[in-house]
């Protein structure tokens, strides 16, 4: 029985980071990332409540999901750890805009990538119209706890 338990596949990440690391509560800042409700979130709001007669501070965090622009919340003793997310920004030129909804993408050591979904909404329709438009586009990738969304997009300089 004790062996079925203990019978687990222990996988390594692509670059052996964790996709989180742990960070002092009273450490966190505004404007930086942590797990909110198993979500990445940017820290939007913050506030400390004093000591009370059980003697830890609390930390009130809002913070807004980098993916899905939704608001969470949460309250945590100062002293206690909370998840901070591992976020990378990557820009990458555009090569096409497929018509199933997903960017055609050219990293910087010249191999493609395709798993990248089309932003919804204006930002979409921009990257859409100004790709048709026959211009050189550079898109912004942010990448989190095994999630990739593009957030922004420039004209490229060397058109």
């Amino acid at each position: 029985m004790a062996e079925e338990e203990h019978d687990t596949n222990f996988e390594g990440g692509a670059s052996g980071a964790s996709a989180t690391y742990p960070m002092q509560c009273s450490a966190l800042r505004k404007n930086g990332h942590v797990v909110l409700k198993n979500r990445p979130c940017k820290i939007v709001e913050m506030s400390t409540s004093k000591t009370g007669k059980h003697g830890h501070a609390k930390v009130h965090l809002v913070g807004i999901d980098i993916f899905t622009g939704k608001k969470y919340e949460d309250i945590s003793p100062s002293t206690h750890n909370m998840d901070v997310p591992n976020v990378n920004r990557q820009e990458y030129q555009v090569i096409d805009v497929e018509e199933d909804g997903f960017l055609n993408l050219m990293t910087q050591d010249g191999s493609t990538k395709d798993d990248v979904k089309v932003p919804s909404g204006e930002l979409g329709d921009k990257i859409r119209k100004d790709f048709e438009d026959g211009k050189d586009l550079l898109v912004t990738v942010i990448k989190a706890m095994d999630e990739e969304s593009c957030v922004g997009y420039k004209e490229s300089a060397q058109g």
